[in-house]
């Protein structure tokens, strides 16, 4: 473990485990969690020899609680910054929803021969608003409802989104785990308010289309079909066609923290897609 210090000052927390010479695996967490997100995945590639590294965001987990820098230019301009203090080559840059995001505009942007392939995991470019160019997509007004609830009570907030619909335990017949619901709170408390207060509306009205269009790498384009907070018909099959070389995989009824609760069905996946 161990931190960089961005050119405007701020501190980005990272894990970086494994060999120095094996192939760089980072991971980019969702909203409004930090790196312990992807602690499964880190271990599962850890023991496969692969260097596996995952960052807090910028106002997210253990890095800085910054008064601005919430939006999707200085989140891949963080990476952009820890990729170049650890001299990251051919990485495979995974992303979760907001982390996928991130991802497509890190990549888009990349210096050459940094990375080597990409993983969209219920992710959330294209863009998720509804506009009159995305009329599949969410009212402004569910995101106001983020913005409220978060801004009223961030703790109870932070409950009630992976009871609910982030694990899909509000399906009838959901095996729920506590473990998971109070992780998912632990991790969320430990940023700051501002950071996801702002981050709502980067993951939320950023419009990925160009950065899509960019990216020359392979793609993994992996998406659950009951995904209740990023919708599978506004976002992976819209981002597979805009990629130069997609492969999509949907998971009939997985929702959108699947990455958790299937893990070993993603982590076989993401392997394959790696090894291909």
């Amino acid at each position: 473990m161990g931190t960089i210090t961005t050119p405007d000052g701020t501190t980005i927390f990272y894990k970086d485990w494994g060999p120095r010479d094996g192939q760089p695996i980072v991971f980019h967490h969702g909203w409004p969690l930090s790196a312990d997100d992807w602690d499964n995945q880190m271990l599962f590639f850890l023991s496969h020899g692969y260097r596996v590294i995952a960052h807090d965001r910028r106002g997210h987990g253990r890095s800085s609680q910054t008064p601005s820098g919430h939006d999707m230019d200085t989140y891949a301009a963080d990476v952009a910054a820890l990729a170049g203090a650890l001299d990251l080559r051919d990485a495979v840059h995974v992303g979760h929803s907001t982390g996928g995001g991130e991802v497509a505009r890190y990549v888009a942007r990349a210096e050459p021969g940094r990375v080597a392939k990409a993983v969209l995991v219920g992710a959330v470019p294209p863009v998720m608003v509804k506009s009159e160019s995305n009329p599949g997509g969410l009212p402004i007004e569910v995101f106001d409802g983020f913005r409220a609830a978060l801004a009223a009570n961030r703790a109870q907030f932070f409950i009630d989104v992976p009871s609910g619909p982030f694990y899909g335990f509000n399906r009838p017949g959901a095996e729920v785990s506590q473990g998971l619901i109070d992780n998912w709170w632990r991790q969320g408390m430990m940023g700051a308010a501002n950071a996801h207060y702002e981050c709502i509306k980067a993951f939320s009205e950023t419009d990925f289309t160009e950065d899509l269009r960019k990216i020359d790498v392979p793609v993994l384009v992996a998406h659950g079909t009951d995904d209740q907070v990023v919708p599978y018909e506004d976002s992976a099959p819209l981002t597979a066609e805009l990629l130069k070389n997609a492969t999509l995989k949907s998971y009939e009824g997985y929702p959108h923290g699947m990455l958790s609760t299937h893990p070993d069905v993603l982590n076989a996946d993401i392997l394959a897609f790696v090894r291909s």
